[in-house]
């Protein structure tokens, strides 16, 4: 069984081939042009096996309601040349397999509960902070979907005090993407999150905005486990920061062990580190090809 996946992101699109146990065979990187530059390489690069099923993971918004003209579109995207773009049914058009379509952290969501820091639970919330922000949770075994895929990176959160930036979410200015993620970062501090590494008061700030999303993603989904991934994510300094915002505001309100003395453990790093999308991805693929059976 040889198994396609498309991880495409706001700065790259990550291709694999693997397998159903989550090994990723082969991999290429592209950056994210214009769909016209991009999507040939794409194509391309799985023209090259004779792929069973593909599974795409993608920046969103996307339509995920399967009875919709525009199933498979992403759709009002920051990023101009994509938006109302048909992503899935262009990838089917080139490559006629069993195809399974979601969003990028969903994927990831999917690809850590199968094989990487969730497996053996039965739920657990990835989520992404770097050119933007979102989050994936899977509850008992499936995917939280309602009228769309959530958009955890667009919740309000409080500003903190001595924070006067506007935001830059050109939908909501200072929601919790638009405070936090790797571009506001760079317009607030006037550098880059990588050139900032040695800055505590940048990553105490950052701490403090994604501490409070992450609380309110307890209080409703209450997930097994937390794993932040993402460009922010690889600062050493930015788990222990967040741990000790959540325990803080979480204020002993749960008993549960996870949110007091194992917090390490239960917010944590993806452990198929970059490849939680593109593993996510085979899951989707064997689970269209069983589908189609």
């Amino acid at each position: 069984m040889i198994l396609g996946s498309i991880e495409a992101g706001g700065t790259k699109f990550v291709c694999g081939i693997g397998n159903e146990n989550g090994e990723v065979i082969e991999r290429i990187s592209l950056p994210t042009r214009t769909p016209n530059e991009t999507m040939p390489e794409v194509i391309a690069f799985f023209q090259k096996y004779r792929v069973d099923a593909i599974g795409i993971g993608t920046f969103g918004p996307i339509d995920i309601n399967k009875s919709s003209s525009t199933y498979g579109y992403i759709l009002n995207t920051p990023k101009l040349a994509w938006q109302h773009y048909p992503l899935l049914q262009v990838v089917k058009e080139a490559l006629p397999v069993p195809i399974r379509f979601t969003t990028d952290v969903n994927a990831a969501a999917l690809g850590e509960y199968q094989f990487g820091a969730a497996k053996d639970l039965k739920s657990c919330l990835y989520i992404t902070i770097g050119t933007g922000i979102g989050a994936g949770a899977v509850l008992n075994g499936a995917l939280l979907e309602g009228l769309s895929h959530p958009e955890m990176g667009h919740i309000l959160v409080r500003r903190h005090p001595e924070d006067s930036f506007e935001g830059c979410c050109p939908f909501h200015k200072d929601c919790f993407e638009g405070l936090a993620a790797g571009p506001a970062i760079e317009q607030r501090w006037g550098k880059k999150g990588v050139d900032l590494s040695d800055r505590r008061d940048v990553w105490e700030l950052e701490a403090f905005y994604i501490a409070q999303s992450l609380v309110q993603y307890i209080m409703i989904l209450v997930p097994e486990k937390i794993m932040i991934g993402g460009g922010v994510a690889h600062q050493a300094s930015i788990f222990p920061l967040v741990r000790d915002n959540v325990k803080t505001l979480v204020s002993g309100y749960f008993h549960q062990k996870e949110l007091n003395e194992h917090i390490d453990d239960y917010i944590v790093p993806p452990s198929l580190k970059d490849n939680a999308g593109l593993v996510g991805g085979f899951v989707l693929a064997k689970e269209a090809l069983d589908e189609a059976k």
